[in-house]
């Protein structure tokens, strides 16, 4: 089975992906291959940031890398916290809680019709094919509105789904279970994208294997 860098050290997110994706590919970590330093992440953009980690961690690990970068943006606030999702409150590692408290809080007063905001992904995937390095990028995105009060439980990783309200479902984000969540998930979206080189991924290397295997009966 092809291995494939999922280049995150959010568990809860490598567990998605894990769900996501189909068969033929084993997802492993950064800690399964040892990797333990990271990039800093200066994009201006989501998909800047998922390119510079997945060249990053593909320099590295030499295996096919998947990398994605995402947050939560609040049209109401400007698109924010936008980029800056994991950073919002400034420097440090704020808790989920802090961050869920704080888009309620700067939400009170706003009107029910402009209550619009997105949970935003963009992947980069970065693989080698034959001699060349490529890389493919996909964004998608999954919309609702910012409720009054946020759902009472934060899945640890996932702050931004207690402040996310389905509409059409008629449900926060946080009270689907990990398998409806991953179903409806921006990366799911944006993963589909990929399939055509995820799948190239994992057949150039069952080709590879079938020509190591006839070349050690010669």
């Amino acid at each position: 089975m092809t291995r494939l860098l999922i280049a995150t050290t959010n568990p809860a997110k490598l567990a998605e992906y894990r769900l996501l994706l189909g068969e033929g590919l084993e997802a492993v970590s950064l800690a399964e291959l040892g990797i333990t330093d990271h990039p800093e992440e200066t994009g201006a953009t989501f998909a800047e940031n998922a390119i510079l980690k997945a060249r990053f961690y593909f320099a590295r690990a030499q295996v096919p890398t998947l990398a994605d970068d995402g947050g939560f943006e609040v049209d109401a606030l400007g698109g924010e916290p936008g980029v800056k999702s994991h950073r919002w409150l400034g420097a440090g590692h704020p808790d989920d809680q802090a961050l869920v408290d704080e888009v309620i809080r700067r939400m009170r007063r706003v009107e029910p019709g402009r209550r619009t905001a997105r949970l935003r992904a963009a992947l980069a995937l970065v693989y080698a094919d034959g001699g060349a390095t490529c890389q493919r990028v996909a964004e998608a995105a999954l919309e609702g509105v910012v409720p009054e009060r946020a759902w009472p439980h934060i899945r640890p990783g996932f702050p931004y789904r207690s402040v996310l309200f389905l509409p059409d479902r008629g449900r926060y984000l946080a009270e689907l279970s990990e398998e409806q969540a991953a179903r409806l998930s921006q990366r799911r979206i944006a993963l589909k994208e990929l399939r055509g080189d995820l799948a190239l991924i994992a057949k150039a290397q069952i080709v590879a294997r079938a020509h190591s295997a006839r070349d050690s009966v010669r």
